[in-house]
């Protein structure tokens, strides 16, 4: 797995510390174990996979639904980072 120059620099975890684990996890079929290492894994490959079919079906309200998907896959990063700055640093 790749290392964290982030992390390697400051001894703290950035923004996208865990998704690499998550993923790992994901493929292996552990879903649990891969929402608490990143809890907005999931959400972000179903806003990735909303965004390729609106790109090729173009939904009539489809960038209305990107704009929300996108607003809480941010809340659930930045809530992650507060909670892992909180309870680790």
């Amino acid at each position: 797995m790749l290392a964290c120059p982030y992390k390697n620099y400051l001894g703290v975890d950035c923004f996208g510390c865990g998704m690499q684990r998550s993923f790992i996890e994901l493929l292996k079929g552990n879903v649990v174990a891969s929402f608490y290492l990143y809890p907005a894994l999931l959400p972000m490959i179903i806003m990735f996979l909303f965004l390729i079919t609106h790109l090729i079906f173009k939904f009539k309200n489809g960038g209305t639904w990107l704009k929300y998907q996108f607003i809480i896959v941010v809340a659930l990063v930045v809530i992650n980072f507060i909670v892992k700055l909180s309870f680790i640093g």
